[in-house]
């Protein structure tokens, strides 16, 4: 099997980072280790968990980027050093890695807030979840529906009277709903805690067939509804599952190691802001053991619906979140290249590498495996909890 290699050249943005405010978690060993928070800056980690013992904690502050640096504590390694441990086949666990960005927070996504993806939704749903027919469907109905739909502002006139003219046709769903109509879809992606970072393994179920990477940004939010920052994330996706049926949406999107995050998050400061997230444009790659390769771009100014109104509504009157929440705010990729069988498109195969990657952002890679060979997730809230409390930390 492939394996993963992480260096400071291919995982940290392409200015280094001194041009920005970059913070992240990592395990520390020992008896004495855990979970940290770190500011990630000058080649170096440094702790922040004198500062704030939560990542989540730091986000909630007045001014999370101020924070961070005036709060610089002891220095945990050289930055490269820490990346290169985060791969999970060399990891050396008495050393510090990379975990995900984020801990207490909700973990929520955004879906169908791409022209392109929505429409392999809808033709999910019309193909049940099978790949086979997903080429014919794709044909008969992408041209057709798509040239109508790339300019519609959601929850406008124009997009209430094509709803009302697919209705006719029979080919309204309920994704081109979200995707155009008045309300956005937000979901749960995974629980707090959840999440992998660099280097590590994720998820896919081993029922599945019809599997793919999602790369979007993801948003961190404070409590108070505020944009703080930006990462890069991976909503690993079943789509048999879902086309099968809406409503096998968490069996789709929520299981082992199938929420990916990271490599850190970029903190809005005087240079960086969320107009810099706006103009971006994420990369995805993936590489397979059997020589397949594939490589796609999508640009967030294709965005169906603005970010700060994705933000708003997720978090909102009706729905507040304490801890704050990392919000994936959906892609516009959706593979389609065939891989195995001519007209089935593209699936993960076991031991892939899938890059994700932006040039303010850096790059977040990860190994595809089966959920149930992946290692158990244990450490949660309550685990979190002790161990602060037994570090002198709450």
């Amino acid at each position: 099997m492939t394996t993963i290699s992480l260096s400071a050249e291919n995982t940290l943005p392409e200015d280094g980072l001194r041009a920005g405010s970059f913070v992240g978690r990592v395990w520390l060993p020992g008896a004495d280790g855990g979970p940290t928070p770190v500011l990630v800056a000058d080649d170096s980690v440094f702790d922040l968990s004198a500062v704030a013992p939560t990542l989540a904690g730091l986000l909630a502050m007045e001014n999370p980027s101020d924070a961070a640096r005036a709060g610089k504590g002891e220095r945990l390694g050289e930055v490269g050093a820490v990346i290169a441990n985060s791969a999970h086949q060399d990891r050396d666990d008495g050393q510090p890695y990379f975990l995900a960005p984020s801990d207490l927070q909700a973990l929520k996504a955004c879906g169908v807030t791409f022209v392109r993806s929505m429409l392999e939704r809808v033709i999910e749903e019309q193909a049940k979840g099978d790949p086979e027919q997903a080429a014919e469907i794709r044909d008969a109905i992408g041209a057709e529906i798509g040239a109508s739909l790339a300019d519609v502002v959601p929850g406008s006139d124009e997009a209430a009277r094509i709803k009302g003219v697919l209705t006719e046709r029979g080919l309204w769903s309920q994704y081109l709903e979200v995707g155009i109509g008045p309300d956005a879809e937000v979901f749960t992606k995974s629980q707090p805690m959840a999440a992998v970072g660099i280097g590590a393994e994720i998820g896919i179920h081993p029922n599945s067939t019809w599997s793919n990477p999602e790369p979007e940004v993801v948003l961190a939010i404070a409590p108070s509804g505020k944009i703080v920052g930006a990462t890069l994330g991976n909503d690993v996706n079943l789509r048999d599952f879902e086309g099968r049926s809406a409503l096998l949406l968490g069996k789709a999107k929520d299981n082992r190691a199938s929420c990916a995050v990271g490599p850190f998050i970029r903190l809005f400061d005087d240079g960086f802001n969320l107009d810099h997230v706006r103009d971006m444009r994420i990369r995805l790659s993936v590489t397979g053991a059997d020589g397949f390769a594939l490589r796609g771009t999508s640009s967030l100014a294709e965005i169906s619906r603005d970010l700060g109104d994705l933000a708003a509504y997720a978090r909102g009157p009706h729905n507040h979140f304490p801890d704050g929440l990392l919000l994936f705010t959906g892609t516009m990729f959706a593979p389609t290249e065939d891989r195995d069988t001519p007209g089935q498109g593209f699936t993960h195969h076991l031991g892939d590498i899938v890059t994700i990657a932006n040039p303010l952002l850096g790059s977040l890679t990860n190994q595809v495996n089966h959920t149930d060979k992946i290692p158990q997730w244990e450490f949660g809230i309550g685990a979190l909890m002790a161990n602060l409390a037994g570090r002198g930390l709450l």
